[in-house]
């Protein structure tokens, strides 16, 4: 994409900590990059970024910046993720400008969360990645199929009920330690028995208390939740888990943290571009770390390179320095 063409547009969530900051910061990193003055799209409780994209889109914007939470960051990449791009035209740009408590995709993009002015730097100089999406079909108990697209994880069972119920001012206060809070709280919940299936292949039965679709596998602190799922190469990792007891989660911790690769029996992964599942009474599912409510069933498939992200160069290191570390 050349200079001339780089037009940018910010949907940016208000209601985030530094909404304020960043507005002046990024028009000033814009303006010293020598392209013209970007244009500010604020999301609304009614419409967390859907319209504000499109119609960023329609003014003819070309790098479309999301400037907020994870649920910010898939409403835009809902948007671009399915767009059709004109014969003769470049895809659109995304970039990311983390404010939120999760930062998912962010953090699996290795933008840096902390540090504004890095990741600016990173929207406005950076280098665009070709990374996949997930397109999910979620059946509702009603019988209606809402369809929506995700980046890093959905999931059903308990990695949902902890998201619908962790509280927003123990967010305000103590960041990601809110989300453990409410994980003590939910872990006693029962199994749901449930049905899968890979791809086209023969549905499986288990009774599971979290099943997770994984685009990414990276979570807050650095902890490589499912190791094997890399954004870029085409397929998504499930991931499911049947825990009984205490002992079985304690099973499970040791497995995913201290990754001990002998397998257990209350965790399974699988790898596949689609996979399928059936619940026999409503569960709670969430999207990126946004609770969307109960579902009978999923469909969910890759949407490869879907998506091109902004992330900042490679460190450029001189001479006979930069040989050592390219090795």
């Amino acid at each position: 994409m050349s200079t001339r063409e780089q037009r940018f547009a910010v949907i940016l969530n208000p209601s985030k900590n530094g909404a304020t900051k960043l507005q002046t910061q990024f028009s000033a990193a814009v303006k010293d990059a020598g392209f013209e003055e970007p244009g500010f799209f604020e999301t609304t409780v009614d419409d967390p970024g859907r319209q504000m994209t499109l119609d960023a889109i329609e003014a003819g914007y070309t790098v479309i910046v999301a400037a907020g939470g994870d649920g910010t960051v898939r409403e835009v990449a809902e948007v671009l993720a399915q767009r059709e791009t004109p014969e003769g035209e470049e895809p659109l740009q995304m970039a990311i400008l983390p404010l939120g408590t999760g930062n998912l995709l962010a953090r699996n993009l290795e933008i840096n969360v902390d540090d504004l002015r890095e990741s600016i730097s990173g929207a406005v100089h950076g280098e665009a990645r070709a990374i996949d999406a997930v397109r999910i079909d979620l059946e509702r108990p009603s019988g209606e199929i809402d369809e929506h697209v995700f980046l890093v994880m959905g999931g059903v069972g308990i990695d949902a009920e902890v998201m619908d119920d962790t509280r927003d001012d123990l967010k305000k206060k103590v960041g990601p330690l809110a989300y453990v809070e409410a994980g003590f709280r939910k872990i006693q919940g029962s199994n749901v028995p449930i049905s899968f299936k890979v791809g086209d292949g023969n549905w499986e039965k288990r009774n599971v208390r979290s099943v997770i679709f994984a685009n990414c596998g990276k979570l807050q602190g650095g902890f490589d939740f499912v190791p094997n799922a890399k954004v870029d190469d085409g397929l998504m990792d499930l991931v499911v888990m049947t825990p009984r007891s205490p002992v079985d989660w304690a099973r499970i911790f040791v497995k995913t943290v201290v990754r001990v690769k002998r397998r257990i029996p209350v965790i399974e992964y699988f790898q596949g571009e689609q996979f399928s599942l059936r619940s026999v009474e409503p569960i709670l599912a969430q999207l990126d770390g946004d609770p969307v409510g109960e579902v009978m069933g999923i469909r969910a498939r890759i949407l490869p390179n879907s998506l091109n992200v902004r992330v900042a160069d490679a460190p450029r290191w001189p001479g006979a320095l930069g040989n050592v570390f390219r090795r």
